[in-house]
């Protein structure tokens, strides 16, 4: 075990609650993986109390922005098996093939359970309309509204809520920090909201259980696909609670987000995958299609593939970015299928009907997080995760494509089937001894810049070190003034550190993490996990070597 010299405080400082409320269970979140925690609860045992709480409103979290779909072996001649190995493989030999199988088996169930509660997905002559992205082998994506399929399920969950008005929801609520009992467990969270009449500024729910569903954390970086609420808020309130976090240097880069030129920052638009499902391909400067030959599947390889081609085009050809061609697909075909993208594309000034597309990777996509078991929990008493915010096992070291909601909506149905039956009984939480501090929030921008020229998609040890070195210097006091902004900031440089010391450690290039000074992948010394834990303020890491591997595609079981 190795400890990092970075200081993080243990709690965020913050004014003391100034208000108070309770409920059996805290739902942190409102995407597809807090809802459907909430209302499967809900429905196990509706004499329990249940509180979703959210950052922004209701459906400003990533799910709303997912266009691909949701991917479950759905198609004729199509098989939970098929979806498996493919899952397995995109994962380079760091998925978990139990967590595999539970997300594979049961998400055709968890798919048709959608649809029950409302979700209108795309039909073709009666049938559920299916097709394929990056890694897959089997048209087998569902998809809504052409390529708006998280909006659609997040219409639909946020109707069913509504539907639900046992359920109570406060949004505008940043989750602060985990109250914890003498025994370590969940005790309550704090929590500070804006405009909701008595319950205004920090406050405090007492609960007996929460579930994280907070998503992940693209602000990390400069430029990601990721919505401006996706600060690490969950895995830091974790990580200062006492829990594990896992894997954190598996960050996946989708390969072709449009790129908007050097100075732009925060979410920028994402290109789906789906299109080049329908067809669409990658060209260079030159216009020459550099994914043949790389892949068998082309421009259909999984995500890691694509985006280290696509980097690797740009470094040879000195060029920032490169091409998508998706014009012979037609107009009416993209008005039809791709509404969505077509009219982000127009409002940067591109007509994909007509011209090319200019692409470049971005942050998408965090596979670690909160270590959990097949049943969401983690290592702290009544904390459970799902969803980005958790590490289920299932992607290993690089998310296959569209199974990200497919994972918060099966692993938070496996939540819902446990929890009820081992709550916690109600706890006093104890007198918070932990070290609080902030860190200056004016740092962000540099903070983000760091993260992406040294730990982005291109990574060496000096420049993970000098990442590494400038956050050590940028330790949290107590002297800022606490706030959002300053809660937010404290929670990046936190994940940061974490994720900056595990890509340093991992001394290889497996899935989505590509170290330049270690190019090949070492199933030997390098075949596990690296787990993250706050001790005294200080991070410490922890390498788990794989319990044993699937013969053929080298994944850990």
């Amino acid at each position: 075990m190795t400890a990092s010299s970075a200081g993080v405080p243990q709690r965020l400082t913050a004014p003391e609650p100034g208000w108070t409320t309770r409920a059996d269970v805290v739902v942190i979140g409102s995407g597809i993986a807090g809802l459907t925690a909430a209302l499967r609860i809900h429905a196990a045992d509706r004499s329990l109390k249940l509180l979703v709480v959210t950052k922004d409103v209701l459906n400003a979290g990533s799910t709303q922005w997912a266009q691909g779909g949701i991917a479950a072996a759905l198609g004729p001649g199509d098989t939970p098996e098929e979806h498996l190995h493919d899952t397995l493989v995109a994962g380079a030999g760091a998925c978990d093939v139990e967590a595999v199988r539970a997300l594979v088996t049961e998400g055709p169930d968890a798919v048709h359970e959608l649809i029950a509660l409302g979700t209108e997905f795309d039909h073709h002559d009666g049938e559920l309309s299916l097709t394929r992205e990056g890694g897959h082998h089997r048209d087998r994506i569902a998809h809504a509204g052409g390529d708006a399929t998280g909006a659609e399920i997040q219409r639909a969950l946020i109707a069913a809520i509504e539907r639900a008005p046992e359920i109570e929801v406060i949004q505008h609520a940043l989750a602060v920090d985990l109250l914890l009992a003498d025994d370590g467990g969940v005790a309550g969270v704090t929590l500070h909201v804006l405009g909701e009449g008595q319950r205004d500024g920090v406050g405090a729910a007492h609960c007996r259980a929460i579930v994280l569903a907070s998503g992940g954390l693209g602000q990390v970086f400069s430029q990601s696909t990721n919505p401006s609420v996706s600060t690490g808020d969950g895995m830091a309130i974790a990580l200062r609670a006492g829990a594990t976090l896992r894997d954190l240097e598996f960050v996946q880069f989708h390969p072709t987000v449009m790129y908007l030129g050097p100075d732009s920052q925060g979410q920028q638009p994402l290109i789906s995958e789906a299109v080049r499902g329908e067809g669409a391909f990658l060209v260079d400067f030159e216009g020459d299609r550099f994914m043949q030959g790389r892949h068998e599947l082309a421009d259909l390889a999984p995500r890691d593939v694509v985006a280290k081609a696509i980097t690797r085009r740009m470094l040879e050809t000195d060029k920032p970015h490169m091409w998508l061609d998706a014009r012979h697909l037609g107009r009416e075909f993209w008005e039809k299928r791709f509404p969505t993208i077509l009219a982000v594309c127009r409002e940067h000034g591109v007509d994909p009907i007509t011209e090319l597309i200019p692409v470049a990777p971005a942050q998408h996509y965090a596979s670690g997080g909160v270590a959990t078991d097949l049943d969401g929990r983690s290592s702290v008493p009544g904390l459970y995760a799902t969803g980005e915010v958790a590490c289920s096992g299932v992607h290993g070291a690089n998310r296959l494509a569209s199974n990200s909601l497919l994972e918060g909506l099966v692993f938070s149905r496996r939540i819902a089937q446990v929890l009820p039956g081992e709550l916690r009984e109600w706890s006093t939480p104890a007198e918070d001894k932990r070290a609080d501090g902030l860190v200056d929030w004016t740092l962000r921008p540099d903070l983000q810049a760091m993260m992406t020229t040294r730990v982005g998609v291109l990574r060496t040890a000096d420049g993970i070190t000098e990442a590494i070195d400038w956050l050590d210097g940028r330790d949290a006091g107590s002297q800022a003034v606490p706030g959002v902004d300053g809660w937010e900031t404290t929670n990046l440089h936190a994940i940061s550190s974490a994720l900056a010391q595990a890509a340093l450690r991992r001394e290889e290039t497996r899935g989505s993490h590509w170290r330049e000074d270690f190019p090949d992948r070492d199933d030997v010394a390098q075949a596990g996990h690296i787990d993250t834990r706050l001790v005294d303020g200080q991070l410490e890491q922890e390498f788990l070597p794989a319990r044993s591997t699937d013969p053929s595609t080298g994944a850990v079981a």
